[in-house]
């Protein structure tokens, strides 16, 4: 059992971190800059070269780099695989020559400067790769993930994650060289490797295309949302696992869960339980790598570091934008692109100690090389950031097309509830070929829905982080269609607190329900039964004789008189739900035309009723 000091020990980093957090990104985001920065300074800050609230950084980087997987999870998720594969000639092409060409210049310019062959070569690798992190972090804070330029960034950055097995195979190779060892054996153990990464990515594949969708599904229908957060990171969490035992990264295997679950119904759900662990983890892992600096190092050789980290990001900001402009991209796009890929990767801290290892770097030049790296991810944001400046003050038109939206948030129309009001709904907006998201938290809903053509996911709508990434944010009008009164008045409080350029048109249960609406100005409401029931009153009419049109004006009459009598209502005492009976009472059916006769019952019974009525009312 654990004991009292055992909980003690456990709890001071933990508030320490989330200390560091709260308190450095705000400054940072007041000041203007990403919140990145703000976690890697408070990393700085709290580290051994700091205050030393945390000696041991390595210990918490562990268990951060989790946030670098969820974080590929998420982005796998809002990429189709046909998307995907129309990147291939940017991952391929864009990503082959950005890697060989900032690894040959970089190594190059340390072998210039005196390193060894193999200690340029592995610096060189290392510091070619881009920080996946800290890129995708930028374009999400600036909403460019979709954008053209984005998604080539994107591409490069796969790349790079796919090239890790053949990085880690490589360098034993070079450094057998180096000693004058044949390279037989390792070429053997290369081809096996890439086998079983092989191997184990279709067996990923295979199993998330047939075998997660149903799973989930069976899931839902059990009703424990809790579960569904649980399976979903195991499934992360799992993939992830499975891709580094065979010598890929877990970032990766979190990229290729995502992807296959990019189709399912439960996306958006999905998307929104992983959000607030994807967060706090990134945040942990920034830190870390802030902790890794080592400010006494830095000071010995400030000078050397200072030349190294400008020579390293000017390198990689003007091959970079070169081939962006070269794959068709527009120089702004190219340096906005560079800006986010000038830092180096979080594999370099892995890679450089690797090549310690195997002889290949000593010691001195890989700290200062973990410490050039780490520099290069402090100061990144810092470049793009002062870029985004630099171009809004040159230009006031917008830099590139409107971006393609990612799947799921380009729909015009987000419908909330699709039962047998909702189902009636989508028929009108499928024949007008309006682009839909359909939302609904009952699996046999989202079974018939399938049919429709629209995107329809499981989750549940009264959460905001689903109704952001189901794309609340980007649709003109929500349509809340949920027989839930209370739930569909807190979406429509959510809505218009967080998502204001959306109109909300709701449907209502009954005319208590209706006045609640209304004093939250809803763009439109109504009551789930009273067009129906004017349509019919209007066939009646028809069919005692009257003309088509003397019924349409009769039921438009009426329609009137109704909306007045609520706007009446709403202006009246205010309604409580907690005093249903009370508010019933007020909203009693009453003639909107003056009868011509007074009502009589047919027997004993109903006069007593109706007399009773007439002297409460008289009363």
């Amino acid at each position: 059992m654990a004991t009292a000091a055992d909980h003690a020990s456990f709890l001071p980093p933990v508030l320490t971190f989330l200390s560091a957090a709260v308190i450095g990104v705000p400054i940072f985001r007041l000041l203007g800059q990403s919140a990145v920065l703000g976690y890697l300074v408070a990393g700085v800050v709290i580290g051994p070269s700091g205050l030393s609230l945390i000696t041991e950084p390595e210990t918490a980087r562990s268990v951060s780099e989790l946030g670098v997987v969820l974080l590929l999870f998420i982005v796998g998720l809002e990429l189709e695989i046909s998307r995907l594969i129309s990147l291939r000639r940017d991952i391929l092409g864009l990503g082959t020559l950005q890697f060989g060409l900032c690894a040959l210049a970089l190594g190059g310019l340390g072998f210039l400067t005196g390193l060894s062959a193999g200690a340029a070569t592995v610096i060189g690798i290392a510091l070619a790769l881009s920080a996946t992190a800290v890129a995708l972090q930028l374009l999400e804070e600036r909403r460019d993930l979709a954008a053209p330029y984005g998604q080539r960034a994107f591409a490069v950055l796969l790349f790079q994650d796919l090239s890790i097995v053949g990085i880690l195979a490589l360098l034993p190779l070079i450094a057998q060289t180096g000693t004058g060892q044949g390279g037989e054996a390792w070429l053997g153990t290369a081809l096996q490797s890439a086998g079983i990464a092989v191997a184990a990515v279709i067996g990923v594949v295979l199993v998330g295309r047939y075998g997660l969708n149903p799973f989930f599904r069976l899931l839902a229908a059990s009703g424990a949302r809790e579960v569904m957060t649980a399976a979903a990171l195991l499934v992360v969490l799992g993939t992830a696992l499975i891709m580094e035992e065979v010598g890929l990264s877990m970032a990766m295997g979190a990229f290729l869960a995502g992807l296959m679950l990019a189709e399912s119904n439960f996306r958006h759900q999905l998307e929104a339980d992983i959000e607030p662990f994807r967060g706090m983890l990134l945040g942990l892992f920034f830190m870390s790598v802030g902790m890794s600096i080592d400010l006494g190092l830095v000071g010995q050789h400030w000078l050397g570091l200072t030349a190294a980290t400008v020579a390293a990001i000017l390198i990689k900001v003007a091959l970079v934008a070169g081939l962006f402009r070269l794959f068709g991209s527009s120089w702004l796009d190219g340096l906005r692109g560079a800006a986010v890929l000038a830092p180096a990767g979080e594999f370099a801290f892995v890679l450089l100690p690797v090549g310690q290892e195997l002889g290949l770097v000593d010691g001195p030049s890989g700290r200062l090389a973990i410490a050039l790296a780490a520099i290069t991810m402090l100061i990144g944001p810092i470049g793009a950031k002062a870029l985004d400046g630099v171009l809004a003050r040159r230009t006031t038109a917008p830099l590139e097309p409107e971006p393609e939206a990612i799947e799921g948030a380009e729909a015009r129309v987000l419908v909330i509830g699709f039962g047998r009001f909702g189902h009636i709904l989508n028929q009108v907006l499928l024949a007008q070929g309006l682009s839909v998201t359909v939302i609904d938290k009952d699996v046999e809903q989202i079974r018939s829905a399938a049919r429709f053509g629209f995107r329809v996911y499981y989750g549940d709508g009264t959460r905001l982080d689903v109704l952001r990434s189901s794309g609340a944010g980007k649709a003109e009008v929500v349509c809340i269609c949920i027989d839930d009164p209370e739930a569909t008045l807190k979406i429509v409080d959510l809505v218009h607190a967080e998502f204001p350029s959306a109109r909300t048109y709701v449907r209502v249960f009954d005319r208590v329900q209706a006045i609640e609406a209304m004093g939250r100005d809803v763009d439109y409401q109504i009551r789930e039964t009273f067009e129906s029931a004017l349509a019919f009153g209007r066939a009646t009419l028809e069919a005692l004789g009257l003309s088509p049109e003397e019924a349409a004006r009769t039921v438009d009459d009426v329609r009137k008189r109704d909306l007045a009598r609520l706007v009446l209502q709403q202006a009246g005492e205010p309604l409580d739900r907690a005093d249903p009976l009370r508010s019933l009472v007020r909203m009693k059916p009453e003639p909107l035309t003056a009868p011509l006769h007074a009502s009589h019952g047919l027997n004993p019974e109903t006069e007593d009723i109706i007399a009773r009525e007439r002297a409460g009312a008289d009363g």
